[in-house]
């Protein structure tokens, strides 16, 4: 493989905030010299997550092994999943309008027609369940850990504790028509055809203050690793908890 120049779609101060946990976690175990520097490592775990390079391109342009790529990978990946807020810490200010919205998507992967625990009906593909909490302008607040893609969306709701979290702390939820009967606070759009005009209002208003939401899967599949993943379902969830934490570093810098 021969390496070449490229740029990478991240503020520097993203990558500089990954270096210094990493020099953090370095210190913590107080490990000997590494190949590459925190920066370098930092870079090269983005690379990776952002342009969904193979372990071995991304190894070849920095000169390492793939082996040592994978594990600088993974490193950096345990380190910002720790970062991750969980829900309760999400839903613990309120937003001034009143009201989140609660949606799901599907991660694709590479499995075999064998593996039906994760082919989506819905999407016609196999992939991993991931559901989202947003501003009502669209901005991630949590995202959950990822179940095999024939999850229904409302069982991966009461899974993951959504739904009684919510009701919990009397927070409205805004949600699409896969999540009827999840009661509660959550509210969906009434369901038929020839609906009276109060409800089709409803629907109508529902729609334009949910669509925003549609701007946190936007965001979270800018991280085009989240595109077609190639690496085990095993590690989706931590990867999705890493880029959460990467995206509030993002905004927050």
């Amino acid at each position: 493989m021969v390496p070449y120049r490229a740029m990478l779609d991240v503020p520097y101060e993203v990558v500089e905030h990954v270096s210094w946990l990493i020099h953090a976690r370095r210190c913590e175990r107080k490990s000997r010299w590494r190949r590459l520097g925190c920066f370098r490592q930092a870079l090269l775990a983005l690379v990776h997550l952002r342009k969904n390079e193979t372990l071995a391109r991304a190894a070849a342009g920095f000169g390492v092994s793939t082996a040592t790529a994978g594990r600088y990978v993974a490193e950096t990946v345990e380190i910002l999943a720790e970062r991750a807020p969980d829900l309760r810490t999400a839903l613990r200010t309120l937003p001034p309008e009143g009201f989140v919205i609660l949606d799901g998507t599907l991660i694709p992967t590479d499995r075999i027609a064998a593996d039906k625990p994760y082919y989506s009906q819905k999407h016609r593909q196999h992939g991993m369940n991931v559901q989202v909490i947003a501003r009502p302008d669209g901005t991630p607040l949590w995202f959950s850990r990822a179940l095999p893609g024939r999850t229904h969306d409302l069982t991966a709701a009461r899974a993951h504790g959504v739904i009684q979290a919510c009701l919990t702390r009397q927070v409205l939820v805004l949600a699409d028509r896969a999540y009827r009967g999840a009661n509660g606070t959550v509210r969906t759009p009434y369901y038929g055809r020839d609906l009276p005009e109060k409800y089709a209002q409803f629907n109508r208003d529902h729609a334009r203050l949910r669509a925003p939401g549609e701007r946190a899967f936007a965001r979270l599949k800018a991280w085009r690793i989240f595109r077609k993943a190639r690496c085990s379902t095993n590690n989706i969830s931590r990867i999705v908890a890493a880029v959460q934490a990467l995206e509030i570093a993002w905004r927050s810098g």
